[in-house]
């Protein structure tokens, strides 16, 4: 059976990735599993510089094929911020991000917001030790922002990012979120060439010396 690493250390998310990608004929293993350090900077302006620099880094610590993302949640009260920020957002001894947003929002009447998540898929080079390939998918789900948190599922912004229904992501059951999320949507972009590369027949790309 075929590896996938996913790239991170947030228990909720590796367990959301683990459920997504379920229909792979593959192990999804953490970087603990692996034993690789996880130790990335994340100083990038944008989602997707951000996971590739994860995903790249780990792709060739380990020698798997790897999958990384940077996700965060955009309000237009806020000038659609904190969006790649949003992990960084609080202080590791204060609130949550949830709480301070709450905070930020108490009294706006404009609370439209979106959840934003891109995948970077790193593939080992095995012709000469290069950089891996990376290739990238995005997922996007607009909503807004609830009053309070509410819900006992997911994690990090879940409790406060309601969706067109009313109910927030955290209230959701695994399966309607799974189906739903910003997450969700770009694994499911991404599922065609993860069965490509993980089945083996993917088709590494043509250089100038192999013409």
């Amino acid at each position: 059976m075929s590896r996938l690493l996913v790239a991170t250390h947030n228990p909720g998310k590796l367990a959301e990735f683990r459920r997504l990608l379920d229909g792979l004929n593959a192990e999804v293993v953490s970087p603990e599993e692996l034993g690789v350090r996880m130790d990335v900077p994340e100083p990038h302006a944008t989602y997707a510089e951000n996971a590739a620099a994860k995903a790249v880094a780990l792709c060739r610590d380990s020698g798997e094929i790897t999958l990384a993302d940077d996700s965060g949640i955009e309000v237009a009260a806020l000038d659609w911020g904190p969006g790649v920020h949003s992990a960084r957002f609080a202080s590791p001894d204060g609130p949550s991000g949830a709480e301070l947003l709450l905070d930020r929002l108490a009294g706006v009447a404009d609370r439209r917001a979106r959840m934003v998540c891109w995948l970077a898929l790193a593939t080992p080079d095995t012709r000469d030790g290069g950089r891996p390939d990376v290739e990238l998918f995005e997922g996007v789900v607009s909503g807004r922002m609830a009053e309070q948190p509410r819900g006992t599922g997911g994690f990090g912004y879940d409790p406060i990012f309601e969706l067109a229904d009313g109910r927030t992501t955290a209230e959701l059951p695994h399966a309607e979120k799974d189906a739903h999320s910003h997450r969700g949507r770009a694994v499911a972009a991404a599922m065609p060439r993860l069965r490509e590369l993980l089945s083996g027949r993917a088709r590494m790309p043509i250089t100038a010396e192999d013409a």
